[in-house]
């Protein structure tokens, strides 16, 4: 069953959460697999949070505002699974219910291998594609939640899937890397303050 909004609340002044998809530990800290924690450690720099344990949900969060003053001001919860990737449905959802947010101010922040290196794309709902986070997160509430898939690239040559997104970016990835997460933080703020078509027609290149 959807989780509905706090008494008075609409869904357009309910609060986001934004999910970075990732494992956790400093050995993980760079992989491919792990942008999503880099977009999100992004956002709460932002907007002055740091990220701390959430209560008794597998994940940690900031929780904090994005917007100018006013009508687009929103209230949003960062969080960061602390469960492995592929089982990162059961943290997410349990924020979400610990925090009112309906199942569409919810977005996932992933790698795509389909996309090119630093391509994004802003969506709502769909498939998996392979993805174990997304695969778990839509098992445990289903698939109509937003997305913002940041392009890794295909592994080269005959390289596994699995080896390819646990390595570190390439030292010529790296070089762009910084730019590229700073323009998935600012799709992410687009997205929740402007809408998904406006924030569309910005970022999906």
């Amino acid at each position: 069953m959807d989780v509905t909004t706090p008494t008075g609340a609409s869904p357009a002044n309910a609060p986001w959460l934004i999910v970075g998809l990732g494992n956790p530990g400093p050995e993980y800290a760079a992989n491919r697999h792990n942008v999503g924690f880099m977009v999100v450690d992004l956002v709460a720099d932002r907007i002055g949070g740091k990220f701390k344990r959430a209560g008794k949900a597998q994940a940690q969060v900031v929780e904090g505002r994005i917007g100018a003053p006013g009508p687009a001001n929103r209230r949003v919860i960062l969080a960061k699974p602390m469960s492995f990737m592929n089982l990162s449905g059961g943290p997410v959802n349990a924020l979400r219910d610990f925090y009112k947010v309906p199942l569409a101010h919810v977005v996932a922040v992933h790698d795509e291998l389909d996309i090119d290196y630093g391509t994004l794309r802003l969506k709502l709902g769909g498939g998996d594609n392979g993805h174990n986070g997304l695969k778990s997160m839509t098992k445990a509430m289903g698939a109509d939640y937003h997305r913002l898939r940041f392009g890794i690239g295909r592994p080269p040559g005959r390289m596994q899937v699995a080896d390819f997104v646990l390595k570190d970016f390439s030292s010529a990835e790296r070089k762009e890397l910084d730019y590229f997460v700073d323009r998935a933080a600012d799709a992410v703020e687009a997205l929740v303050t402007e809408g998904l078509e406006r924030a569309q027609s910005s970022y999906n290149s």
